[in-house]
């Protein structure tokens, strides 16, 4: 018999856990969070969860006021709560994993962050981690002993774009050749959603010292729409560069697709840039830094509640997620 089912989310990710709820037909279960006035806190469940299958949803990422740090830290004493609460099973759905970039070894004596996270979540007895769209999908899937899921935001953006795209001449474009894999993923997807081939290509790119170089494109955009797709958007640089590098080979219009807006920095002026005419990312991390407005309709925000809400239905019911990952093939 199936445990009864109960949806958490900490204050700081309350907006996107009731999105998650709404979509799943039932509200947030009750969360007591405390704070003291030394700067500590607690949070306790004030519905039982004993028995009970438990989902804890929390998008890691900084904003002004809570640090990840913070974030981090509240998300593993829940859980923790959850686990001394006899709950059967205690699930983190975590959109954005924090750390997940750092997941090897660059110079001596450098950290494996990643793998740490992992220890800690693994410390305070959590049962499965459920992430969307992480940096290395292998490395991520190596720092963890306990069992894990990883969600794609690429079927939203195929439908996305086979609806914005219909009649153009597209091509995915990756910004490096580390990412081909998931241009490739997302070449395959667009292709099936729209019933035609869709082309593909990859720009040069060269890291040293912390400076990005590079500017060929390898594949033909000329006369095309080029999309270019990477995982997360930080400062902007990368995608500014690839936008870049695709006008100046004769591509016909350009847009970004990311799963995770993070917008550090100059990444609002970077992301204004006429080269590049819209970006789509996803709510995973809502764009809090950016000025809408000032951007003139260039930022399209795509909701990922619904694909986190169907993702923990199917855990819940021990069910897959692979049907998931792929949109659906246009009516013959």
């Amino acid at each position: 018999m199936t445990a009864d089912i109960r949806l958490f989310a900490p204050a700081a990710g309350r907006e996107f856990g009731e999105r998650v709820a709404a979509a799943m037909g039932a509200p947030l279960a009750p969360l007591e969070e405390r704070e003291f006035e030394d700067g500590e806190h607690k949070a306790r469940p004030l519905a039982s969860v004993r028995d009970a299958d438990v989902y804890v949803v929390q998008s890691l990422y900084g904003e002004p006021g809570r640090s990840v740090d913070d974030k981090l830290c509240r998300l593993l004493f829940v859980i923790a709560a959850m686990k001394d609460a006899s709950a059967a099973r205690v699930t983190a759905v975590v959109p954005y994993l924090c750390y997940s970039r750092k997941d090897r070894r660059t110079q001596p004596r450098d950290p494996v962050t990643t793998r740490y996270l992992a220890t800690l979540f693994e410390a305070v007895g959590v049962d499965r981690v459920v992430t969307l769209d992480v940096h290395n999908l292998a490395a991520f899937q190596n720092a963890f002993r306990c069992p894990t899921e990883h969600l794609e935001a690429r079927a939203l953006f195929a439908r996305h774009f086979a609806a914005a795209l219909a009649g153009e001449e597209v091509v995915v474009v990756s910004p490096d050749v580390g990412g081909a894999k998931r241009a490739e993923q997302l070449r395959t997807s667009l292709s099936a959603a729209l019933g035609r081939p869709v082309g593909n290509a990859f720009v040069e790119k060269h890291r040293a010292g912390g400076v990005v170089t590079g500017e060929a494109v390898v594949g033909d955009v000329a006369g095309r729409v080029a999309l270019i797709v990477d995982d997360l958007i930080s400062t902007g640089g990368t995608i500014a560069r690839a936008a870049a590098s695709c006008r100046a080979r004769g591509a016909k219009a350009v847009y970004a697709a990311a799963t995770h807006g993070l917008f550090t920095g100059d990444a609002a002026r970077v992301i204004a840039d006429p080269a590049l005419d819209r970006l789509i990312v996803t709510n995973s991390v809502p764009p809090f830094r950016l000025d809408a407005a000032a951007l003139g309709g260039k930022l399209v925000v795509l909701d990922v509640a619904p694909l986190v809400a169907e993702a923990i239905r199917r855990l819940h019911e021990g069910g897959s997620l692979v049907e998931l990952l792929e949109p659906p093939r246009p009516s013959s």
